[in-house]
């Protein structure tokens, strides 16, 4: 169906307007580009064709009247250019248009990273190094969740061309590699550990098997939890990539501290070991 440019000026308004938490069922993603929330039956901005082919309205109180939006499977196919908005958005309008994967600690993308404490996680769900699909959080435990631009093991697809030249790119093999090291300590302060990146499963296995690590991997290829949580990420050789943070996310799947920017992946897990013990 073709849509004017009216429709599409009322599109992009849409999506970077502001929002409220999550509150889907765990098949639905509300996302909060999108996702808006109505004391009365009166729709987003969106005209009634576009927001019915990529919107579903469900009820979520009778009295008074009101209403989630979230995203249909047609909907849900516009998360790539959800990201490239954001990313083109800090890149070139908030940011001075230089490539990076990291971020000024006082920068207006890393305000929007601290604000997502005290948030819900987005129910969604990821696809493991071993191609079981997860949720991100863990059920019922404190979960460790980093996120980072993406690894790769020797004698598989390499790193992209001009990767080591982008800033905040150096470091996912250490960070990963002083996780594990400190695996059992996380553990016995109740905290399980998980590793979030874009790139597909069967490179993140490959990935899991070279450096050994007793802890999953996450693939968010469909940049479902990026756009859930409007998670910073850049683009490389055609690849949305998240860049560098942590989150802790509690038992209730409420995220408690991020970490972000991080400019010492190493040094990051034993800061966020003791943000695990002093919770």
């Amino acid at each position: 169906m073709p849509i004017s440019s009216a429709e599409a000026s009322s599109t992009v308004k849409a999506v970077s307007g502001s929002a409220t938490a999550p509150t889907a069922e765990p098949t639905a993603l509300v996302v909060p580009a999108v996702h808006h929330r109505q004391k009365t039956p009166a729709p987003p901005p969106l005209s009634i064709p576009i927001r019915r082919l990529l919107l579903e309205r469900r009820p979520y109180s009778d009295r008074p009247p009101r209403y989630d939006y979230v995203l249909t499977t047609k909907g849900e196919g516009l998360l790539p250019a959800l990201i490239a908005l954001q990313d083109w958005g800090a890149r070139h309008v908030m940011g001075d248009g230089a490539l990076t994967a990291t971020s000024e600690g006082g920068s207006a993308e890393s305000r929007r990273v601290r604000e997502l404490v005290n948030r819900k996680m987005p129910d969604v769900v990821l696809e493991r190094h071993d191609g079981e699909p997860v949720t991100p959080n863990a059920a019922g435990v404190w979960t460790v969740l980093y996120f980072f631009p993406g690894a790769f093991a020797p004698g598989t697809q390499g790193y992209p061309p001009g990767w080591a030249d982008i800033p905040g790119t150096k470091g996912c093999t250490l960070e990963a590699l002083t996780y594990a090291s400190r695996c059992a300590d996380f553990e016995a302060a109740g905290a399980t550990i998980r590793g979030v990146s874009t790139q597909r499963p069967d490179q993140l296995a490959a990935f899991v098997t070279h450096a050994r690590l007793s802890y999953p991997l996450l693939s968010d290829q469909d940049s479902k939890l990026a756009a859930g949580l409007l998670l910073p990420t850049f683009r490389t050789a055609g690849v949305d990539r998240f860049k560098r943070l942590t989150l802790l996310v509690d038992p209730d799947a409420i995220i408690r501290a991020v970490q972000f920017p991080i400019s010492d992946p190493a040094g990051s897990v034993d800061e966020m070991l003791a943000l695990v013990r002093g919770r």
